[in-house]
């Protein structure tokens, strides 16, 4: 008999994913966005999650459509935007992002900012936002996998321990704290913070591994 830790009913996720690209969108090449959120939420998320994908063109109105669509009819407490957030022309996600927040979080572009910084000097050109709308939280991520993971994650010391806490550190309390579903994370993946009188307790089961 194994003594298990099992949260008090695990909320299901509704999370919108959003891969914002011209050539993507019209088929021009394949996209690699969508995927790599997926990817990663599916292990970084204990809870059972519908995604809700969009893969739309560089179109600010389009955007903001999405992402209003996304949070009001499809009720996604959280959205996730990748791409478009560079200071190039046909780059407007920042834009159509704010347009349709309610709250900005100023911290989360800052954070992202922060650590790629620890990768590409260009990294002070990136412009991504985050909002609220509602109980949803909206944020805009850069538009490589591999960046995606870094600011999701954060950076890790040689020998494993957190050296610079990734954005989703905070995601789940944030989302507490609009109303939204309780979020249980995979530590060793992402490590969530939440203050001791926010965190869920436990009940112990019994079960039989036999």
């Amino acid at each position: 008999m194994t003594e298990l830790n099992i949260p008090e009913g695990t909320d299901p996720l509704t999370i919108g994913i959003v891969s914002i690209s011209d050539r993507a969108s019209t088929g021009v090449y394949e996209d690699r966005g969508l995927p790599a959120l997926k990817e990663w939420l599916s292990k970084a998320l204990k809870n059972p999650i519908t995604f809700e994908a969009r893969l739309i063109p560089d179109e600010q109105d389009a955007i903001s459509a999405a992402l209003v669509d996304l949070v009001d009819r499809a009720g996604c407490c959280l959205v996730l935007t990748t791409g478009g957030t560079g200071p190039a022309l046909r780059d407007v996600t920042p834009e159509a992002t704010l347009a349709v927040g309610h709250k900005e979080m100023p911290g989360f572009g800052e954070q992202m900012r922060q650590i790629s910084l620890n990768f590409v000097p260009t990294a002070i050109l990136s412009r991504q936002v985050a909002v609220v709308r509602g109980r949803s939280l909206i944020i805009n991520l850069p538009g490589q996998p591999k960046s995606i993971a870094e600011t999701l994650e954060g950076l890790r010391a040689a020998e494993g321990s957190v050296a610079v806490p990734g954005i989703f550190a905070a995601v789940p309390y944030c989302v507490d704290l609009i109303g939204g579903p309780y979020m249980e994370a995979d530590d060793a993946v992402c490590r969530a913070f939440r203050p001791k009188n926010a965190i869920r307790p436990a009940k112990q089961t019994s079960a039989d591994r036999g």
